[in-house]
Protein backbone atom coordinates (compact mmCIF):
# COMPACT_ATOMS: atom_id res chain seq x y z
CA UNK A 1 0.00 0.00 0.00
CA UNK A 2 1.31 3.45 -0.95
CA UNK A 3 1.17 5.99 1.86
CA UNK A 4 -1.49 8.66 1.31
CA UNK A 5 -0.44 12.07 0.08
CA UNK A 6 -0.68 14.61 2.89
CA UNK A 7 -2.32 17.84 1.76
CA UNK A 8 -2.32 21.28 3.30
CA UNK A 9 -4.71 24.10 2.46
CA UNK A 10 -3.30 27.63 2.58
CA UNK A 11 -6.15 30.11 2.41
CA UNK A 12 -9.43 28.96 3.93
CA UNK A 13 -11.98 31.09 2.08
CA UNK A 14 -15.28 29.92 0.64
CA UNK A 15 -13.83 28.16 -2.44
CA UNK A 16 -11.45 26.16 -0.25
CA UNK A 17 -14.20 25.44 2.28
CA UNK A 18 -17.09 24.62 -0.05
CA UNK A 19 -15.30 23.03 -3.00
CA UNK A 20 -11.62 22.22 -2.53
CA UNK A 21 -11.83 20.62 0.90
CA UNK A 22 -14.82 18.34 0.11
CA UNK A 23 -13.00 17.28 -3.05
CA UNK A 24 -9.79 16.46 -1.19
CA UNK A 25 -11.66 14.47 1.44
CA UNK A 26 -13.23 12.37 -1.34
CA UNK A 27 -9.95 11.54 -3.14
CA UNK A 28 -8.55 8.06 -2.53
CA UNK A 29 -4.94 8.30 -1.43
CA UNK A 30 -5.21 11.86 -0.12
CA UNK A 31 -5.61 13.19 3.40
CA UNK A 32 -5.75 16.73 4.73
CA UNK A 33 -3.11 17.21 7.43
CA UNK A 34 -2.81 20.99 7.79
CA UNK A 35 -4.66 24.29 7.40
CA UNK A 36 -3.24 27.79 7.20
CA UNK A 37 -4.95 31.16 7.19
CA UNK A 38 -4.29 34.51 8.85
CA UNK A 39 -7.84 34.39 10.19
CA UNK A 40 -8.40 31.69 12.86
CA UNK A 41 -12.17 31.93 12.31
CA UNK A 42 -11.75 30.95 8.66
CA UNK A 43 -9.86 27.81 9.64
CA UNK A 44 -12.49 27.00 12.26
CA UNK A 45 -15.13 26.93 9.52
CA UNK A 46 -13.27 24.26 7.55
CA UNK A 47 -15.16 20.96 8.04
CA UNK A 48 -12.22 18.63 8.64
CA UNK A 49 -11.06 16.81 11.75
CA UNK A 50 -7.51 16.06 12.80
CA UNK A 51 -5.75 18.65 10.66
CA UNK A 52 -3.28 21.01 12.31
CA UNK A 53 -4.43 24.63 12.01
CA UNK A 54 -2.08 27.59 12.32
CA UNK A 55 -1.73 31.23 11.30
CA UNK A 56 2.05 30.76 11.06
CA UNK A 57 3.19 29.75 7.57
CA UNK A 58 6.47 28.18 8.70
CA UNK A 59 4.68 26.09 11.30
CA UNK A 60 2.16 25.01 8.67
CA UNK A 61 4.92 23.89 6.31
CA UNK A 62 6.63 21.92 9.08
CA UNK A 63 3.53 19.78 9.68
CA UNK A 64 4.53 16.08 9.71
CA UNK A 65 3.30 14.21 6.66
CA UNK A 66 2.75 17.31 4.50
CA UNK A 67 3.49 16.56 0.83
CA UNK A 68 1.45 19.06 -1.20
CA UNK A 69 -0.21 22.43 -0.66
CA UNK A 70 -3.27 23.95 -2.26
CA UNK A 71 -2.77 27.73 -2.31
CA UNK A 72 -6.01 29.73 -2.24
CA UNK A 73 -4.95 32.99 -0.62
CA UNK A 74 -5.78 36.28 -2.43
CA UNK A 75 -3.90 36.69 -5.71
CA UNK A 76 -1.37 39.21 -4.39
CA UNK A 77 -0.32 36.71 -1.72
CA UNK A 78 0.38 33.80 -4.08
CA UNK A 79 4.07 34.55 -4.58
CA UNK A 80 4.98 34.67 -0.88
CA UNK A 81 3.18 31.43 -0.07
CA UNK A 82 4.27 29.50 -3.17
CA UNK A 83 7.91 30.49 -2.71
CA UNK A 84 7.78 29.29 0.90
CA UNK A 85 6.09 26.02 -0.11
CA UNK A 86 8.71 25.42 -2.80
CA UNK A 87 11.56 26.17 -0.38
CA UNK A 88 10.07 23.55 1.95
CA UNK A 89 10.19 21.01 -0.86
CA UNK A 90 6.42 20.52 -1.16
CA UNK A 91 4.40 20.24 -4.37
CA UNK A 92 2.06 23.15 -4.91
CA UNK A 93 -1.30 23.55 -6.65
CA UNK A 94 -1.88 27.29 -6.93
CA UNK A 95 -5.24 28.87 -7.65
CA UNK A 96 -5.64 30.88 -10.82
CA UNK A 97 -4.56 33.46 -11.72
CA UNK A 98 -0.97 32.59 -10.89
CA UNK A 99 -0.50 36.02 -9.30
CA UNK A 100 -1.81 39.57 -9.32
CA UNK A 101 0.99 40.69 -11.66
CA UNK A 102 3.41 39.19 -14.16
CA UNK A 103 6.59 39.64 -12.09
CA UNK A 104 5.16 37.71 -9.12
CA UNK A 105 3.91 34.97 -11.44
CA UNK A 106 7.35 34.62 -13.02
CA UNK A 107 9.01 34.55 -9.61
CA UNK A 108 6.84 31.78 -8.21
CA UNK A 109 7.26 29.65 -11.34
CA UNK A 110 11.03 30.13 -11.12
CA UNK A 111 11.03 29.27 -7.41
CA UNK A 112 9.31 25.94 -8.03
CA UNK A 113 11.67 25.15 -10.92
CA UNK A 114 14.75 25.85 -8.78
CA UNK A 115 13.40 23.70 -5.96
CA UNK A 116 12.42 20.91 -8.34
CA UNK A 117 8.87 20.73 -7.01
CA UNK A 118 5.71 20.08 -9.00
CA UNK A 119 3.71 23.25 -9.69
CA UNK A 120 0.17 23.19 -11.03
CA UNK A 121 -2.37 25.92 -11.70
CA UNK A 122 -5.85 25.16 -10.39
CA UNK A 123 -7.84 25.54 -13.61
CA UNK A 124 -10.78 23.46 -12.41
CA UNK A 125 -12.80 24.01 -15.62
CA UNK A 126 -10.50 21.73 -17.61
CA UNK A 127 -11.68 18.93 -15.28
CA UNK A 128 -15.44 19.43 -15.64
CA UNK A 129 -16.77 16.13 -17.06
CA UNK A 130 -18.74 17.94 -19.79
CA UNK A 131 -15.57 19.69 -20.92
CA UNK A 132 -13.62 16.41 -20.80
CA UNK A 133 -16.28 14.87 -23.06
CA UNK A 134 -16.33 17.92 -25.32
CA UNK A 135 -12.59 17.63 -25.85
CA UNK A 136 -13.21 14.13 -27.21
CA UNK A 137 -15.85 15.51 -29.60
CA UNK A 138 -13.74 18.29 -31.11
CA UNK A 139 -12.38 16.14 -33.98
CA UNK A 140 -16.00 15.43 -35.02
CA UNK A 141 -16.65 19.15 -35.49
CA UNK A 142 -14.44 19.44 -38.56
CA UNK A 143 -12.27 22.52 -38.87
CA UNK A 144 -12.88 24.56 -35.73
CA UNK A 145 -13.56 28.19 -36.56
CA UNK A 146 -14.57 29.73 -33.26
CA UNK A 147 -14.82 29.26 -29.50
CA UNK A 148 -17.34 31.46 -27.68
CA UNK A 149 -17.55 31.56 -23.89
CA UNK A 150 -19.91 33.43 -21.58
CA UNK A 151 -18.90 33.10 -17.93
CA UNK A 152 -20.72 35.61 -15.77
CA UNK A 153 -22.06 36.00 -12.24
CA UNK A 154 -23.37 38.57 -9.76
CA UNK A 155 -20.70 39.89 -7.39
CA UNK A 156 -21.55 43.15 -5.62
CA UNK A 157 -19.05 44.63 -3.22
CA UNK A 158 -20.91 43.25 -0.20
CA UNK A 159 -21.31 39.75 -1.66
CA UNK A 160 -21.21 36.87 0.80
CA UNK A 161 -21.38 33.12 0.06
CA UNK A 162 -23.44 32.24 3.11
CA UNK A 163 -25.00 35.38 4.58
CA UNK A 164 -22.23 35.84 7.12
CA UNK A 165 -19.72 38.73 7.05
CA UNK A 166 -17.29 38.09 4.21
CA UNK A 167 -14.03 39.63 3.01
CA UNK A 168 -14.75 40.01 -0.70
CA UNK A 169 -11.12 40.50 -1.77
CA UNK A 170 -11.95 39.82 -5.44
CA UNK A 171 -13.09 43.44 -5.80
CA UNK A 172 -10.00 44.86 -4.08
CA UNK A 173 -7.56 45.98 -6.79
CA UNK A 174 -4.54 45.65 -4.50
CA UNK A 175 -5.20 42.03 -3.55
CA UNK A 176 -6.89 40.76 -6.70
CA UNK A 177 -4.97 42.68 -9.35
CA UNK A 178 -8.21 43.38 -11.22
CA UNK A 179 -11.86 42.40 -11.29
CA UNK A 180 -14.03 40.16 -13.41
CA UNK A 181 -11.46 39.81 -16.17
CA UNK A 182 -8.55 38.58 -14.06
CA UNK A 183 -10.83 36.35 -11.99
CA UNK A 184 -12.89 34.65 -14.71
CA UNK A 185 -11.05 35.02 -18.04
CA UNK A 186 -8.14 32.70 -17.05
CA UNK A 187 -10.60 29.79 -17.05
CA UNK A 188 -11.72 30.57 -20.59
CA UNK A 189 -8.19 30.94 -21.90
CA UNK A 190 -7.05 27.69 -20.33
CA UNK A 191 -10.17 25.81 -21.41
CA UNK A 192 -9.84 26.96 -25.01
CA UNK A 193 -6.32 25.61 -25.21
CA UNK A 194 -7.25 22.41 -23.41
CA UNK A 195 -10.13 21.72 -25.79
CA UNK A 196 -8.34 22.62 -29.02
CA UNK A 197 -4.83 21.47 -28.26
CA UNK A 198 -3.58 24.98 -29.18
CA UNK A 199 -3.61 28.14 -27.12
CA UNK A 200 -4.80 31.66 -27.74
CA UNK A 201 -1.73 33.65 -28.80
CA UNK A 202 -3.26 37.03 -29.63
CA UNK A 203 -5.67 38.79 -27.26
CA UNK A 204 -7.32 42.17 -26.74
CA UNK A 205 -9.74 43.34 -24.06
CA UNK A 206 -12.49 45.87 -23.43
CA UNK A 207 -13.15 46.51 -19.74
CA UNK A 208 -16.39 47.72 -18.19
CA UNK A 209 -17.31 49.29 -14.86
CA UNK A 210 -21.04 49.81 -15.30
CA UNK A 211 -23.08 48.37 -12.43
CA UNK A 212 -20.94 48.13 -9.29
CA UNK A 213 -19.04 51.05 -7.82
CA UNK A 214 -15.90 49.25 -6.67
CA UNK A 215 -12.45 50.03 -8.05
CA UNK A 216 -12.13 47.16 -10.53
CA UNK A 217 -13.87 46.11 -13.74
CA UNK A 218 -17.25 44.41 -13.31
CA UNK A 219 -17.35 43.14 -16.90
CA UNK A 220 -15.05 42.50 -19.84
CA UNK A 221 -15.10 41.32 -23.42
CA UNK A 222 -11.93 39.64 -24.66
CA UNK A 223 -11.26 38.58 -28.24
CA UNK A 224 -8.36 36.68 -29.64
CA UNK A 225 -7.05 34.05 -32.02
CA UNK A 226 -4.95 30.92 -31.99
CA UNK A 227 -1.99 30.53 -34.33
CA UNK A 228 -4.10 28.42 -36.70
CA UNK A 229 -6.79 31.13 -36.89
CA UNK A 230 -9.52 29.99 -34.48
CA UNK A 231 -11.47 33.05 -33.29
CA UNK A 232 -12.05 33.19 -29.53
CA UNK A 233 -14.40 35.44 -27.58
CA UNK A 234 -14.82 35.59 -23.81
CA UNK A 235 -17.53 37.59 -22.07
CA UNK A 236 -16.91 37.61 -18.34
CA UNK A 237 -18.77 39.64 -15.74
CA UNK A 238 -19.54 40.32 -12.11
CA UNK A 239 -22.66 42.27 -13.14
CA UNK A 240 -25.00 39.55 -14.46
CA UNK A 241 -27.75 38.45 -12.03
CA UNK A 242 -27.51 34.77 -11.19
CA UNK A 243 -31.16 34.24 -12.15
CA UNK A 244 -30.34 34.94 -15.83
CA UNK A 245 -28.70 32.62 -18.36
CA UNK A 246 -25.02 33.45 -17.88
CA UNK A 247 -22.81 30.42 -18.54
CA UNK A 248 -22.40 29.07 -22.05
CA UNK A 249 -19.59 27.49 -24.06
CA UNK A 250 -19.72 26.98 -27.83
CA UNK A 251 -17.17 25.33 -30.08
CA UNK A 252 -18.02 25.91 -33.75
CA UNK A 253 -16.69 23.82 -36.61
CA UNK A 254 -17.36 23.15 -40.27
CA UNK A 255 -19.21 19.89 -39.57
CA UNK A 256 -20.89 20.68 -36.27
CA UNK A 257 -21.15 22.78 -33.15
CA UNK A 258 -20.93 21.71 -29.51
CA UNK A 259 -22.83 23.75 -26.93
CA UNK A 260 -22.33 23.39 -23.18
CA UNK A 261 -24.79 25.26 -20.96
CA UNK A 262 -24.26 25.87 -17.24
CA UNK A 263 -21.08 23.82 -17.16
CA UNK A 264 -18.77 26.74 -16.35
CA UNK A 265 -18.67 26.48 -12.58
CA UNK A 266 -17.47 24.46 -9.62
CA UNK A 267 -20.00 21.62 -9.85
CA UNK A 268 -20.55 18.86 -12.41
CA UNK A 269 -23.94 20.04 -13.67
CA UNK A 270 -25.17 21.52 -16.92
CA UNK A 271 -25.81 20.06 -20.35
CA UNK A 272 -23.83 19.28 -23.50
CA UNK A 273 -25.43 19.24 -26.95
CA UNK A 274 -23.88 18.32 -30.29
CA UNK A 275 -25.43 19.98 -33.36
CA UNK A 276 -24.45 18.22 -36.59
CA UNK A 277 -26.80 19.73 -37.68
CA UNK A 278 -29.59 18.10 -35.65
CA UNK A 279 -29.16 18.48 -31.88
CA UNK A 280 -28.17 15.43 -29.86
CA UNK A 281 -27.80 15.48 -26.09
CA UNK A 282 -24.40 14.15 -25.07
CA UNK A 283 -24.15 12.38 -21.69
CA UNK A 284 -21.14 12.88 -19.47
CA UNK A 285 -19.94 11.71 -16.07
CA UNK A 286 -20.88 13.37 -12.80
CA UNK A 287 -17.42 13.63 -11.22
CA UNK A 288 -17.03 17.06 -9.59
CA UNK A 289 -14.26 19.01 -11.34
CA UNK A 290 -12.42 19.83 -8.11
CA UNK A 291 -12.32 16.14 -7.19
CA UNK A 292 -10.92 15.17 -10.59
CA UNK A 293 -8.32 17.91 -10.34
CA UNK A 294 -7.12 16.89 -6.89
CA UNK A 295 -7.13 13.20 -7.82
CA UNK A 296 -4.82 13.87 -10.78
CA UNK A 297 -2.46 16.06 -8.79
CA UNK A 298 -2.38 13.55 -5.94
CA UNK A 299 -1.43 10.80 -8.40
CA UNK A 300 1.39 12.95 -9.73
CA UNK A 301 2.72 13.74 -6.24
CA UNK A 302 2.46 10.12 -5.13
CA UNK A 303 4.33 8.89 -8.19
CA UNK A 304 1.81 6.11 -8.77
CA UNK A 305 1.84 7.25 -12.39
CA UNK A 306 4.49 9.44 -14.05
CA UNK A 307 3.98 13.11 -13.17
CA UNK A 308 3.94 14.11 -16.83
CA UNK A 309 1.10 11.66 -17.40
CA UNK A 310 -0.96 12.40 -14.29
CA UNK A 311 -0.38 16.16 -14.58
CA UNK A 312 0.67 17.02 -18.16
CA UNK A 313 0.39 20.78 -17.72
CA UNK A 314 3.56 22.85 -18.06
CA UNK A 315 3.78 25.86 -15.69
CA UNK A 316 5.58 27.74 -18.47
CA UNK A 317 2.44 27.47 -20.58
CA UNK A 318 0.26 28.70 -17.72
CA UNK A 319 2.65 31.61 -17.21
CA UNK A 320 2.50 32.52 -20.91
CA UNK A 321 -1.32 32.62 -20.79
CA UNK A 322 -1.17 34.78 -17.67
CA UNK A 323 1.19 37.23 -19.36
CA UNK A 324 -1.03 37.31 -22.44
CA UNK A 325 -4.06 38.19 -20.32
CA UNK A 326 -2.28 40.87 -18.30
CA UNK A 327 -0.91 42.44 -21.47
CA UNK A 328 -4.41 42.59 -22.96
CA UNK A 329 -5.86 44.07 -19.76
CA UNK A 330 -3.18 46.76 -19.72
CA UNK A 331 -4.03 47.82 -23.25
CA UNK A 332 -1.22 45.94 -24.94
CA UNK A 333 1.70 47.01 -22.76
CA UNK A 334 3.60 44.02 -21.25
Amino acid sequence: MTAPVGWGVAGCGWVARDHALPALLAVDGARVVALHDLDPAAMARMPVEGAAATTDLAEFLATPGLDAVYVAVPNAGHRRVVEAVAAAGKAVLCEKPLAADADDAQALVDACARAGVLLGTAYDQRWHPAHVRLRELVPDLGTVTAVRIVYCCWLPGDWTPDGRPHDNWRVDPARAGGGAAIDLAPHGLDLTGTLLGEDVTSLSALLQTRVHDYGVDDGALLTGTTDSGVLVSLHVAFNTPDELPRRRLEVVGTRGMAVAVDTMGQTAGGSLTLHSPDPVDVPFADTPPFRAQFAAFTEAVAGRTPATTAWPYDPARDLALHRLLLTALSGGTP
